[in-house]
């Protein structure tokens, strides 16, 4: 009845894009995954996902709140939610996080029914609105 959402896991830690795969195929996602923002922000403009989890803190010269920065100026890609994942509680990380333009931010670690309760309830707003 619905159609697979598309879902980009872009985190540097296997273990926990592993987890986090695990936890959202028992919906119906299809789940890609990159190691770094720079192959994240090429997957995100190939795929045009539904939804991004993205880590903040990664290699490379792209990190979470960069890639996320991109999306939201990307007019194609905008209104694609963005996540962010990170071990960085402090006030001033979620300020950098929704002045990126993140549309939610989870605190690692973080339990599996909070993170397919974020998933779907932004999956859910995405398709009122495009309706």
């Amino acid at each position: 009845m619905s159609e697979r959402k598309v879902i980009l896991v872009v985190e540097d830690q296997a273990d926990i894009r592993t987890l986090i795969r695990m936890t959202l195929e028992l919906g119906d996602s299809e789940i890609h995954e990159a190691d770094n923002g720079e192959a994240g922000w090429h997957m995100i403009k190939a795929l045009r996902p539904d939804l991004v989890l993205l880590d903040v803190m990664m290699p490379g010269s792209l990190d979470g709140y960069q890639v996320c920065q991109k999306i939201k100026q990307e007019p194609s890609l905008r209104h694609t939610p963005v996540i962010l994942l990170t071990a960085r509680g402090q006030r001033s990380d979620f300020e950098m996080g929704r002045a990126a333009g993140a549309d939610a931010y989870l605190t690692k670690p973080f339990s599996p029914l909070e993170l397919i309760d974020t998933v779907d309830s932004h999956l859910a707003k995405r398709q009122a609105n495009a309706a």
